[in-house]
């Protein structure tokens, strides 16, 4: 409303002036009560969003990642090691793999040959490396004779491990499975990295292969950590949210002090309890397992 319509209303006498008043304040008001509303239903949203696995019932795999703020205060110290602090440096070996020699051939002066001379004193410095990184190829030959008496064919025999014409070790599938399964690096990362370190191509299926090896090695193992599980007096049982190609799984966890077992299932809470007790009993029990309901894995801690 401009000047002039103000005006027009003013002139129209008081009843409209009136009306004009009553107008603004039903306006007022409406808007009052909506700014409450508004207040209210933004303090619920606040209230939701601090909400977390530390101050409500939420699971903490529902807490949304924030880097925290750092409790800690400057000490006024200055980086790195305190006086005092005993030092963790590198030490001679005594047994070093290699020696290299450095020699005086000729005098730095005169130029006198020295190569008779006996040395006077000898500096030691040493270094700790790695040696060159490389898949080493060890070739099994198994002999076939024929005896010279009876003319029988005689065939030695391959070691019991050596099943294929070509094969990865145990060493290096041991240091793919550790890489994986314990520092996590994926197929995808893991194969990068052993094509630019060992200059050799290694496949995901590969990879893939040599942990269903080790799963099913595990067997034994894993029920040996069950039967130990379900006789200790007292275990620790815990269960956390996982995603799994972005859908929600529970990890679930039974522990003492040197052994744990997980097993992951898309239900939480006594549902999935129940099943992985089964399949707990039927693993100590040395049986077959036939259902696909859960995925175990199990550790020692050692």
């Amino acid at each position: 409303m401009d000047y002039k319509q103000f005006l027009e209303i003013y002139n129209a006498g008081p009843e409209a002036t009136y009306k004009l008043l009553m107008s603004i304040m039903d306006l007022n008001a409406l808007l009052l009560k909506r700014t409450e509303q508004l207040e209210k239903r933004v303090e619920e949203l606040e209230a939701m969003r601090n909400k977390n696995s530390r101050n409500s019932s939420k699971p903490p795999s529902s807490d949304e990642f924030v880097k925290p703020k750092s409790q800690r205060k400057k000490s006024g110290k200055a980086s790195g090691g305190q006086k005092g602090h005993k030092g963790h440096t590198l030490k001679m070996s005594a047994q070093p793999d290699h020696i290299i020699v450095h020699t005086v051939k000729t005098c730095s002066d005169c130029g006198h040959s020295l190569e008779e001379v006996l040395p006077a004193n000898v500096e030691k410095r040493q270094v700790f490396d790695l040696p060159p990184l490389q898949v080493e190829v060890t070739e099994h030959l198994a002999e076939s004779k024929v005896c010279p008496c009876c003319g029988k064919k005689s065939k030695a025999s391959f070691p019991e491990r050596i099943t294929h014409p070509v094969q990865y070790g145990d060493n290096l599938k041991g240091l793919l499975i550790y890489l994986n399964q314990y520092q996590m690096i994926p197929y995808e990362r893991l194969a990068e990295l052993f094509s630019d370190i060992f200059n050799h191509t290694i496949s995901e299926g590969t990879l893939y292969n040599v942990n269903r090896t080790a799963y099913q090695a595990l067997e034994t193992v894993e029920g040996e950590i069950l039967k130990q599980l379900m006789t200790s007096p007292v275990i620790h049982v815990d269960e956390t949210g996982v995603r799994e190609e972005g859908k929600r799984q529970w990890l679930h966890v039974t522990a003492t002090n040197n052994l744990t077992y997980y097993a992951y299932h898309s239900k939480r809470g006594s549902t999935a309890t129940e099943i992985i007790e089964e399949h707990q009993s039927m693993i100590s029990g040395n049986l077959t397992l036939t259902t696909s309901a859960i995925t175990p894995f199990a550790m020692p801690i050692i």
